[in-house]
């Protein structure tokens, strides 16, 4: 299975048609494939924060939205959240890498990952954590919660998930 056109296909197959992303290399194959998609609009952001200013503009416009991002600016988006996203009922896929997570190689991502899933269950995001590839199975049902209850999700996908990072 390739999970980066799984994913695009699902969201395409949901009607998000507006996909905003902000480097990361765990996310480098799934930002490549939406990228090349026709039916998806993709715009690369700064930061995290900027990149769901243009998913709610791209809400209120008519166009269901995504936003792919790393874990590691989950806190310079809380603020963003709580008083456009969480205030207006935006619903909002957050395809999130979880960067610091079992196999990561860079010290520096742990210190984030301790704080991830307390911040977002403090914001009462409810929070899905795809550990192997098989879990993207859920995807589907994800984004039809998200634009059922127009709430925020967030989709914590780790580095297993993704393969590894050639160690495997």
């Amino acid at each position: 299975m390739n999970i980066d056109k799984r994913i695009a296909d699902d969201l395409a197959a949901n009607d998000v048609s507006f996909v905003t992303t902000v480097p990361c290399k765990q996310l480098a194959g799934v930002i490549e494939e939406i990228d090349q998609r026709s039916d998806i609009f993709h715009i690369p952001s700064n930061k995290e924060d900027e990149g769901m200013g243009l998913c709610a503009g791209a809400w209120m416009g008519g166009k269901r939205p995504a936003i792919i991002m790393q874990n590691t600016a989950i806190g310079v988006t809380i603020n963003t959240l709580a008083t456009l996203i969480q205030y207006y009922r935006m619903p909002l896929p957050m395809i999130i890498s979880y960067r610091g997570e079992l196999r990561e190689p860079v010290a520096c991502q742990v210190e984030m990952a301790v704080h991830t899933k307390a911040l977002l269950a403090q914001m009462h995001i409810p929070t899905y954590h795809f550990h192997w590839q098989s879990d993207v199975e859920e995807f589907d049902n994800i984004l039809k919660y998200t634009f059922m209850c127009n709430k925020p999700v967030a989709i914590l996908t780790d580095a297993n998930f993704w393969g590894g990072y050639g160690d495997q």
